[in-house]
């Protein structure tokens, strides 16, 4: 037994054959002893062996949460952060609060201005329609138009008057003339026309032979007036607005008055008018003079015609100007003004009066189509009626044909005097 022990205790590389330039290294074995580690320092403090494996410790979940917060979209609300650290605490092991959560938007504020709006608009809704409705009754009808067949476009026949029949205001002037007499017309294609007739125009009058256009007026009113016109236009009038040229003073002073320009010095006995050669501002009884002159004007009734049409353009734009439309108190003595000194034709209502409006603002602008049918002669006599403006016959057909299809040009000022 003692050899089998023997070879047992030897370990098999002693049987190896050792290379013969190495030496076989005896087996060391240390003698040293590690000397007792007391198990508690002096005070009661623990010692931890340097040798024993330290627990382990639990992962941080910092990163991950970073890596979570990272991946959110940007309008999301943060995860949380970090608390107040605490005592005793191991690195890594933060507590972490939860965020607040997102205020809710103010609803409330929204609805009150949505509410705010709706009134506001459901007011002027009423006030607009309160509006129609008043102006609707102020209108001032009569039986004007012939109820021929219609002819391509718009058009109006716009007269001055200083007949008083059959208005509200009369103040028992008698008789009917006419000193105003445009024709405005709006083409299916082309510029708006503005064409004044001379009230002297020596024309065929339905039933009454020949005479001045005006005496049109004197004998049958309205309607023999819209017959006469359309007999020398061609043109069938879709609307008819008589202006009382007194009720023009009205107008004018409504709006605080208008600047009117004429270049010559006049003092008109017939009209009243005096005037020094310039611009200025003229009240309602000078703007009226201003558009009845004509004695004292070289050009007899093509002056006046270029008066009155300044005269309507310089009111229009006051009227239509937004320091009066939008200015309740400005714009309600102005309309009742405006509505006192028209009568339209029996089809039209406030929509109506729009159209024409707008029509009459285009024919007043600088793209339309302005002046006289050609001229002749402006003092032609005749027995019977006295001097007259002899129109050109010849050229009336084509003239009347261009302005009904819109073939002149934009701001072409067309007729007169051959």
């Amino acid at each position: 037994m003692t050899s089998d022990n023997h070879e047992r205790e030897t370990p098999r590389s002693a049987n190896r054959p050792m290379p013969p330039s190495v030496p076989p290294r005896p087996k060391r074995v240390s003698t040293h002893q590690p000397a007792p580690r007391p198990s508690a320092r002096p005070g009661g403090e623990p010692v931890v062996d340097p040798t024993r494996a330290m627990p382990a410790q639990p992962r941080s979940p910092r990163p991950q949460r970073q890596q979570q917060r990272s991946q959110q979209p940007p309008s999301y609300a943060p995860q949380g952060r970090p608390a107040a650290p605490q005592r005793g605490a191991a690195p890594g092991q933060e507590r972490y609060e939860a965020a607040a959560p997102a205020a809710p938007r103010p609803r409330r504020r929204k609805h009150r201005c949505c509410t705010v709006a709706l009134v506001v608009l459901a007011i002027l809704v009423a006030l607009g329609l309160w509006f129609m409705v008043w102006v609707n009754g102020q209108i001032n009808h009569v039986d004007a138009l012939s109820g021929a067949a219609d002819t391509p476009g718009e058009t109006t026949l716009i007269v001055g008057s200083d007949s008083r029949e059959g208005w509200d205001n009369d103040d028992g002037t008698e008789g009917a003339r006419t000193d105003t007499i445009m024709v405005l017309h709006k083409p299916e294609s082309g510029p708006v026309a503005l064409i004044s007739i001379p009230r002297d125009s020596y024309v065929a009058i339905p039933d009454h032979g020949k005479n001045k256009i005006n005496a049109a007026f004197s004998f049958g009113g309205p309607q023999l007036l819209v017959e006469t016109v359309e007999g020398l236009t061609g043109l069938t009038m879709d609307h008819y607005m008589e202006i009382g040229l007194t009720g023009v003073e009205d107008m004018v002073d409504a709006v605080g008055g208008v600047e009117l320009c004429y270049d010559q010095d006049v003092s008109d006995k017939k009209s009243e008018l005096e005037w020094e050669a310039g611009c200025h501002m003229a009240d309602g009884e000078t703007a009226l003079a201003f558009a009845r002159m004509r004695y004292s004007d070289p050009l007899g009734d093509i002056g006046r015609a270029e008066r009155q049409r300044q005269v309507v353009a310089a009111v229009s734009e006051e009227i239509l100007s937004p320091s009066t439309l939008l200015n309740p108190a400005k714009m309600i003595p102005v309309t009742s003004a405006t509505l006192g000194a028209f009568r339209v034709d029996e089809g039209t209502g406030v929509m109506g009066l729009a159209s024409i409006a707008l029509d009459l603002r285009a024919g007043l602008g600088g793209q339309a189509v302005t002046g006289t049918p050609p001229i002749t002669s402006l003092g032609y006599g005749v027995s019977g009626v006295g001097s007259t403006v002899l129109l050109t016959e010849e050229e009336l057909p084509q003239f009347w044909e261009d302005i009904a299809e819109g073939n002149f040009d934009p701001g072409e000022e067309v007729g007169g005097v051959n």
